[in-house]
Parts: structure tokens; sequence; C-alpha cells
């Protein structure tokens, strides 16, 4: 298909052979053929990408996020990234999946629900699924805090109330050794503190104490 986009010569050409492959996409979806439906949704994306409309595909994105396979769930997580946003009504039915992913024992899997979930969640999503997300920020692999922190920036953007559970777990997250983590775990406090006076007040009173010492570690290093 990208050969035969790219041989095109003009704007009336590639939308003769757009016209073809999404035919042939909404045939083999209509056959429910299972074998061919992440090679589909690559083919969506590429299309969607050159400025067509692929709406027709949202309701495959929820069903490879549902399968049980991580191939699957890759292609499925990354078309609902692109083809989908956070105003659509389609999301609330990947809401569940989503959810179970992220407490499955795989952590590429529960990688996955959490880049979909920091790009993607509404302030009913946020909701719903804020538990496990503050939960997954005490997770063995640091790379899996680290998209925790950044899905809990998100959440706390779009649903200010929820700050409150996110203060304590974010002081572990400033002691951290890897930097990746050290980074998002700042900028999750520094929103925090941004959407919630509560907050600021709170890492105020923690870290009031030891700033003398900080400034003078401070001073001493770049004496």
């Amino acid at each position: 298909m990208i050969r035969a986009i790219r041989a095109c010569k003009t704007a009336s050409e590639e939308r003769a052979v757009i016209r073809k492959e999404c035919a042939a996409i909404r045939a083999s979806i209509s056959k429910n053929d299972q074998d061919y439906m992440h090679r589909n949704l690559a083919k969506l994306m590429f299309i969607h990408m050159l400025g067509y409309p692929t709406h027709f595909g949202q309701m495959e994105c929820l069903k490879l996020i549902a399968s049980p396979g991580f191939p699957e769930k890759r292609i499925g997580y990354l078309a609902l990234m692109l083809l989908l946003d956070e105003r659509q009504e389609v999301l609330m039915l990947v809401t569940n999946s989503i959810k179970q992913d992220l407490n499955h024992t795989n952590q590429y899997i529960v990688g996955l629900a959490l880049c979909a979930l920091g790009n993607i969640c509404s302030a009913e999503m946020a909701r719903d699924l804020s538990p496990e997300v503050e939960w997954l920020l005490q997770f063995r692999d640091p790379n899996i805090r680290k998209k925790a922190a950044l899905c809990s920036i998100r959440i706390v953007k779009k649903v200010p109330d929820l700050a409150e559970n996110f203060m304590k777990p974010t002081l572990a997250l400033l002691k951290e050794k890897h930097h990746c983590v050290l980074i998002t775990g700042v900028q999750l406090c520094e929103d925090l503190c941004k959407v919630s006076t509560e907050a600021l007040e709170y890492y105020i009173k923690v870290y009031k104490p030891s700033l003398p010492d900080f400034m003078h570690f401070y001073k001493v290093q770049h004496q």
C-alpha cells in the first residue's frame, strides 16, 4: 500500500488508492478477520497521517487492546493514541481494558497502558484509574515509575481534586537514584503545587527544615 501511494503522481491518483485500500479494510473488518486486524490498523494509521478519515477503524483499536498478546496490544494502543483523542465518546469503552492492563503481570503491557493513558486521559478516566496509577508510582521497575509519574501529571491537571492522593507518593520519587524517575517526580511535584495550595503547604512543611543544609551544600559545590 505504501509503495502504491508513493508511486502516485497526482492527488487524484492518491485518493483513488486510498479509497481502494479503505474499501478492502472495511471488507476485512466486516468479516471479522482476526489474522489481518493488526495489519489493517497499521494501514489505517498511515492513512490517518496522510489526512484521510479513519473513524470506521476506532472499534478495531478496542478489540486489539482487549487481545491477550503483547504484539496486538501494542498496535491497538498505538492506534488508540493516534486515531482518537480525549473528546471521543468511544474512549469510555476502553477504560476497563486499560484498568486490567495496569494490573497486568507483564510490565511491558503495563507500560503500554500507561503510555496510552498519559496521552488520551480524560477527566472521567482520571477518576476511574487514578488508584492504579498511584499504586504504580511504587512499582519495582523505574521505567514504570517514570511513566506512572507522567500519567499522574496529566491526571492532576485534568482533575485537580485528585492532587491530595499523589502528595505523599511523590516524596519517594524525589529521593530516587534513577534520573528519569527523579526528573518526572520533580515535575509532578511542581504541577501539584500549581493546582493545589494544600500540596504547596505540605511540601514547604516537609522540606523547609532541610533547606539550610541544601543551600550550604550548593554554595560549597559552586565555590
